[in-house]
């Protein structure tokens, strides 16, 4: 089954980082991203740009409406994600607790719906 991991990271704890904390998450994540491909369970994944270049777009009685920013005020934002294949839940749960970025935030699993055609 195909999950999305949501990364939300603290953007106070991730702004706070040390040159030398953000280059070794860094490699945590090439490592993770690596690890996860070699399973075969990895489908795709993007880190996501800062928060500050969101848009957020509304539609309301036919009118558009664009904001900046994200959806919400929040302290932990999203910042990227992965998408994997993999045998259950409680496998695309292991697979989640093992992303770097689960040590200064969250990370959200949501099966992808499968629709009948």
């Amino acid at each position: 089954m195909r999950y999305l991991l949501l990364i939300y990271a603290d953007q106070e704890a991730s702004d706070a980082m040390s040159p030398d904390e953000l280059r070794a998450m860094h490699e945590a994540y090439l490592d993770f991203t690596q690890e996860v491909a070699g399973s075969g369970e990895l489908l795709g994944g993007e880190a996501l740009q800062g928060l500050d270049t969101a848009t957020t777009v509304r539609v309301r009685g036919g009118k558009t409406a664009a904001t900046d920013g994200p959806f919400a005020e929040t302290k932990e934002v999203l910042g990227g994600f992965y998408l994997v294949d993999c045998k259950d839940l409680d496998r695309a749960i292991e697979v989640a607790a093992r992303i770097p970025g689960a040590a200064i935030g969250s990370i959200e699993v949501r099966p992808i719906a499968e629709w009948q055609t």
